[in-house]
């Protein structure tokens, strides 16, 4: 049996017993739906191998090829499991600790992971820098064999729910830009952090600002050197554009037929610009699944930002036209004040061109980086 006819038959199983409640539950919008039911639904992922698959199996991983990883992503997707709340640990920090950590820091902090025990959140933006990186504030010091972190933190999404957060925070006096930075572990539960909920569009709250107060960390929860944090930082990020994004794309093929049913229901199928406008949306997606197949390794390198700026800037148009085939019923919430699937997939596309580095800021990865242009 391959891996995919596996996972399918596991999916297939799990989720017609004790999770059948938790299909199709959370993702953007809706993170804070059966929160408790999917944090079981981590742990019984991680306690039948169905975590980290690619991971060594000493961490429990599979050391699962990227082809099958992929088919894992992509059969998760269509069998309508609930949005992962592992994914920043598995997909972000797991890599980057397998790729920087100490074998101490790797036995300490990756087992939590695949067992779905510890949830882990992103400490990059900052309210002065965005999607500018370089311009973090947020400082620490060595003191007593402990890091003292002062800053803040934003748009750190789950940051509510996360037992621990990697953050990239200034070390060295004096130092500018990419300089002087160092990437941190540190606990979330704790004397000296403070996580308020932002409220989005959606009227849901899964971003956060994040205040450290004199929070702490052990001397030993750094990954790589002092100072080293900028390299160890763009590798986490090459990770956000994984084998993950090839499942995320089959929630897009989801979500664009079921704008393409509402625009058969209210008749706007029949408009000739629409009507192009859904033929072009369809095109794409099937463009964007070749390109991530063609750039995928198993070391991400710059050009995957060219995969995050297609999707994000196509699935903001896909949410314009959802709301553009509703017609006016799309302006108006539910009696009850709740919004329907495509109010918010309009609602909450619009911050896809923004979170996990803005559409700007991966033009200019993929003109420096990966076309080799001048500053």
């Amino acid at each position: 049996m391959s891996l995919r006819e596996e996972a399918r038959a596991w999916l297939e199983e799990s989720l017609s017993g004790e999770f059948a409640g938790a299909r199709g539950l959370g993702g953007p919008g809706r993170e804070h739906e059966a929160y408790e039911l999917r944090r079981a639904w981590e742990r019984h992922l991680g306690a039948h191998g169905w975590t980290c698959l690619g991971w060594p199996r000493r961490y429990g991983g599979r050391a699962a090829s990227i082809g099958d990883q992929v088919a894992f992503h992509e059969e998760y997707a269509r069998a309508g499991a609930p949005a992962r709340l592992g994914l920043i640990g598995e997909g972000l920090i797991g890599p980057t600790i397998l790729d920087f950590g100490t074998a101490e820091q790797k036995d300490r902090f990756l087992p939590p992971i695949q067992r779905g025990d510890e949830l882990w959140c992103q400490g990059y933006s900052e309210p002065e820098a965005g999607s500018d990186l370089a311009g973090v504030r947020t400082r620490a010091r060595l003191e007593g064999g402990e890091w003292v972190i002062t800053g803040q933190k934003v748009w750190t999404s789950l940051a509510q729910w996360a037992d621990w957060c990697f953050a990239l925070c200034r070390t060295e006096e004096g130092s500018q830009r990419h300089r002087g930075l160092s990437y941190l572990l540190v606990p979330m539960r704790q004397p000296g952090v403070e996580v308020r909920p932002i409220v989005q569009l959606t009227g849901t709250s899964e971003f956060n600002e994040v205040f450290f107060d004199g929070a702490r960390t052990a001397a030993g929860n750094i990954l790589g050197a002092p100072g080293d944090g900028w390299r160890v930082a763009m590798a986490t990020l090459g990770y956000e554009r994984g084998v993950s994004t090839l499942g995320q794309q089959i929630g897009f093929r989801r979500e664009l037929a079921e704008v393409i049913a509402a625009a058969r229901r209210t008749g706007a199928i029949d408009d000739p610009v629409l009507r192009d406008r859904l033929v072009r949306s369809w095109l794409e997606l099937e463009i964007m699944r070749l390109n991530a197949l063609r750039v995928l390794r198993p070391d991400p390198g710059p050009e995957a930002s060219i995969t995050k700026l297609y999707w994000s800037e196509w699935h903001r148009r896909l949410g314009e036209l959802a709301q553009a085939v509703q017609g006016r019923a799309g302006l108006v919430a539910g009696d009850d004040g709740t919004l329907g699937e495509l109010q918010r997939l309009y609602l909450f596309s619009r911050a896809d061109t923004i979170y996990a580095g803005s559409s700007e800021i991966q033009r200019t990865v993929i003109a420096e980086r990966t076309l080799g242009l001048p500053r």
